[in-house]
């Protein structure tokens, strides 16, 4: 371990993962409450639309895809809201558009972008110190909403209605947790790669879902699930040859796995 911890790469990628660890696992407590899994999904394919734009033009990718993420997010909400469409309705087509135009965008102009693939599945271990404090300006903010609006929200998840007739303004929570999950989908995707960083706004609240009865016991398990899988992804991903992206997703859901026979 001793040796793991004298390379500077691995100093960074660790922090990452807690970083991203806590980021997701705090707002995939929202995730699970209010039934945003396909959202989550999503986001981070219509990403590639961005992540493309980037690529081809120069532009750093993660501004590119961030934008497109936060986008997904919000035209999900005000379509849905105003047009009285299902939410999952909305997200299929922003999802199937983004990812349309970022394969076309990549198949318009030829030559190798491993850039490209990097944030398509994951690289944590290539993580630079702009990147890191990047990530660390936004989980700040993301977690920093959540931290003022908590109570707010959490009313918001068991039932919107009480929350309006109770005055809160429900459609500019709606529309800051749906930003807040676009700026956590597109800052994962350094870590785990835009395909699989849904499992991360899922996995770990739903572990504590399953192993809690209150929703303070369900946050911190969530958040111990997130970093536990993110540390053991990569400290694994050191030693076997596993992409660091899988090594993590496939030990959280070893533990939801575990959690499905423990009685709740």
């Amino acid at each position: 371990m001793a040796e793991l911890l004298s390379y500077l790469f691995m100093q960074r990628a660790l922090l990452a993962c807690l970083l991203v660890g806590t980021l997701c696992s705090t707002v995939s407590f929202f995730v699970v409450l209010r039934r945003l899994s396909f959202l989550g999904i999503g986001i981070s394919h219509a990403a590639l639309g961005g992540i493309a734009l980037g690529v081809v033009t120069g532009i750093d990718p993660i501004i590119t895809g961030g934008t497109f993420a936060v986008a997904t997010a919000m035209g999900t909400g005000i379509i849905s809201r105003g047009g009285r469409l299902p939410e999952d309705t909305v997200t299929g087509i922003l999802y199937a558009t983004g990812m349309a135009f970022g394969i076309a965008l990549i198949s318009s102009f030829h030559g190798y972008y491993p850039e490209l693939f990097s944030i398509l599945f994951g690289n944590i271990l290539a993580i630079d110190s702009r990147e890191l404090w990047q990530l660390l300006a936004v989980s700040a903010a993301v977690l920093l909403y959540i931290y003022l609006f908590f109570k707010e929200l959490l009313a918001l998840s068991f039932d919107e209605e009480m929350a309006r007739a109770l005055g809160l303004p429900v459609d500019a929570l709606s529309l800051g947790l749906l930003i807040a999950i676009g700026l956590t989908v597109i800052c994962s995707a350094r870590l785990v790669g835009t395909l699989l960083v849904s499992a991360l706004l899922v996995i770990p609240a739903a572990t504590g879902h399953r192993l809690s009865r209150h929703f303070r016991s369900m946050l911190a398990i969530a958040l111990l699930v997130g970093n536990l899988g993110g540390i053991g992804g990569v400290i694994l991903s050191y030693y076997y040859p596993v992409p660091s992206g899988a090594a993590i997703v496939l030990i959280m859901a070893a533990i939801f796995a575990g959690s499905l026979a423990v009685k709740r």
